[in-house]
């Protein structure tokens, strides 16, 4: 819920400043009436004048500002009083921090101002606005109607009399019925209700009806105001995020009401009006004093790598309205607007959750033989994998080698061997025979049957990736593939599959990305295209995933024509090739079979 701290006294504890105060340079000599309460006989009466002395610098008879704001249950009988004769008074009371007025009582000591104007500051002292015009005669002095008449005016002449001459009272109360407001913490509350100064502007003096007949003392020892007590009644301001508040930017001061609010609902700041460090995942608002909501901050989802966020606006809106925190600083060599990606050089651990220390390790990448990413010169190796971006011709998950049919690793990476097969990744010489050649026209995928026969039982175990292999393609460990064509079933099944594209392709050479394997083939025949242009020209095809034993398939032996109907990614304009994909070695029958079939079995 929306919270309110608790309403007290801001004058208490607090001084006021004024232009003058008796006796400020010499003694003065000065008179007033005593209390109406004070005297005994029953018809109204002043009763005689007491005079006394008045001296700033003598304790027991000076009457300072800070008079009005002590305790007026321990002191009743304390005033303010200003020098003589002066008819314009000013009563200031600066607080070192903004705060909600609920009202103003004045007790004078003195008869009550002919005219008087109440104002606040809400940018300490720059500029000035009024809250009440006070006067015996509004139209006459401030040329407003009096309130008795219009309610909602400016002026009010209910507590300008001169009668009683003493303990007479102006009440100022900033919430009325022609000040009605629903939401406290709305924008037009807030313009009503929030100060950082309040002064009192006494404009004209006026005597007391006792100077009739028979005054003995001198009117100039009358001429003075005089205050016993200045009570404003108020709260810290917090924006409904808090219900206590502290001492703001001072020590040991005994203020009734202290100006640093204790936020709550995740805010922050002397009145709770942002939100904590890492709370700003939507924008910062004020509670709610209509409806109660508390209107929290959000926390920003940093996953333990920031200590802080900021509020994007731009953020805010791509993403519908639900989320526009941007983390600072991103710890543990993480990036992004969540810290949810490993930085250039690093690659996630799939092992850790995303919220470790430890989420990104160091790429491990064969300084000789990685090459510099596109993105930036310290990507070494793909951040979700680990696996690094080789030069030309090299392999490996760390480009530590020579890719097959390449030789020379070097700076340059590696060069292709002048041969028929494999040649010697040292010194490129050529293999002629099949005992000095293991792998016989490497395919993307599979075992070659006629070197590597594959036992019949064979166990689960032997077939699962050992860590260090994770991920590796039939181009580094061909001898583990094995690949489950699909078979052209019926005019149904083909049809069923809705392929993209049908084309026949003579297979030229096989590509390790390490991430991915490419595999550039020429277009003989087209007899199918979606919304990816195919020509008949060379062009690359790309296995789309791995198998279980990190393999990539069907197979596709490099010099061999086939029938090849896969799906496409329009997006990117490439020709993907699966375990779903129909990989056949091509016979005219087949391809005269698949194009009856997609001239009148599809519909």
């Amino acid at each position: 819920r929306s919270c309110n701290p608790p309403v007290g006294n801001l004058a208490r504890g607090r001084t006021p400043v004024t232009l003058t105060t008796c006796g400020q340079n010499s003694t003065e000599l000065y008179c007033s009436y005593p209390e109406q309460n004070l005297l005994h006989q029953v018809s109204r009466g002043c009763g005689q004048p007491r005079c006394t002395k008045c001296n700033a610098n003598q304790p027991d008879n000076s009457h300072l500002p800070a008079d009005m704001t002590d305790d007026f249950f321990a002191n009743p009988i304390s005033w303010w009083q200003s020098a003589q004769g002066v008819h314009r008074e000013e009563i200031r009371l600066d607080f070192e921090t903004e705060f909600y007025l609920t009202h103003v009582i004045a007790v004078f000591k003195s008869p009550r101002p002919a005219a008087m104007v109440l104002e606040r500051s809400q940018d300490y002292g720059q500029t000035w606005r009024p809250y009440k015009y006070f006067s015996v005669n509004c139209t006459a002095t401030f040329g407003l109607q009096d309130d008795l008449v219009e309610e909602s005016s400016m002026c009010t002449s209910r507590y300008s009399d001169a009668v009683p001459c003493t303990r007479g009272e102006v009440i100022y109360r900033a919430l009325s019925p022609s000040n009605k407001i629903e939401d406290p913490y709305s924008p037009e509350a807030q313009d009503l209700l929030k100060l950082t100064n309040l002064r009192l502007l006494l404009l004209k003096r006026q005597e007391c009806p006792c100077h009739g007949s028979g005054l003995v003392e001198k009117p100039q020892r009358f001429a003075h105001y005089a205050i016993y007590d200045l009570i404003i009644r108020g709260s810290c301001f917090c924006n409904g995020h808090a219900e206590e508040c502290e001492l703001a930017n001072r020590t040991g001061v005994m203020e009734n009401v202290h100006g640093k609010c204790v936020c709550r609902h995740n805010t922050a700041g002397d009145h709770c009006e942002k939100c904590a460090p890492l709370y700003n995942d939507q924008p910062w608002k004020p509670g709610d004093g209509k409806t109660g909501a508390p209107n929290e901050c959000r926390k920003c989802r940093c996953h333990n790598h920031a200590d802080s966020c900021h509020f994007d606006l731009s953020v805010w809106l791509a993403s519908g309205k639900r989320s526009g925190g941007v983390c600072d600083n991103c710890k543990h060599n993480t990036e992004g607007h969540r810290c949810q990606r490993c930085k250039p050089g690093y690659y996630r651990d799939r092992g850790k959750p995303m919220s470790s220390a430890e989420v990104c390790k160091p790429c491990a990448c064969q300084p000789v033989g990685s090459a510099n990413a596109t993105f930036s010169r310290s990507w070494r190796c793909h951040p979700k994998t680990g696996f690094c971006y080789c030069k030309p011709g090299v392999a490996g998950p760390n480009c530590d080698r020579c890719l097959m049919g390449y030789w020379g690793f070097g700076e340059s990476g590696c060069r292709p061997c002048d041969c028929a097969r494999d040649c010697d990744p040292h010194t490129g010489n050529c293999f002629n025979g099949y005992d000095n050649e293991p792998f016989f026209n490497i395919p993307i995928g599979g075992r070659i049957p006629d070197l590597v026969q594959m036992s019949t039982n064979e166990s689960e175990e032997e077939w699962k990736w050992n860590d260090h292999e994770q991920g590796f393609s039939a181009l580094r460990h061909p001898e583990k593939c094995v690949c489950k064509e699909k078979v052209l079933g019926s005019v149904a099944d083909f049809c069923q599959m809705k392929y993209a594209y049908v084309i026949k392709a003579r297979i030229l050479s096989a590509h390790d990305k390490g991430t991915h394997a490419e595999v550039v083939v020429k277009v003989k025949k087209v007899l199918k295209s979606g919304k990816v242009k195919i020509a008949r020209s060379n062009r690359s095809i790309y296995p789309e995933s791995w198998t279980n034993r990190g393999c990539t398939c069907p197979i596709l032996n490099p010099g061999t024509d086939y029938l090849i109907a896969g799906q496409e990614d329009s997006r990117t304009s490439k020709l993907l090739v699966n375990m779903n994909s129909l990989v056949k070695p091509w016979k005219a029958y087949l391809g005269k079979q698949v194009s009856d079939i997609l001239l009148t079995g599809c519909k």
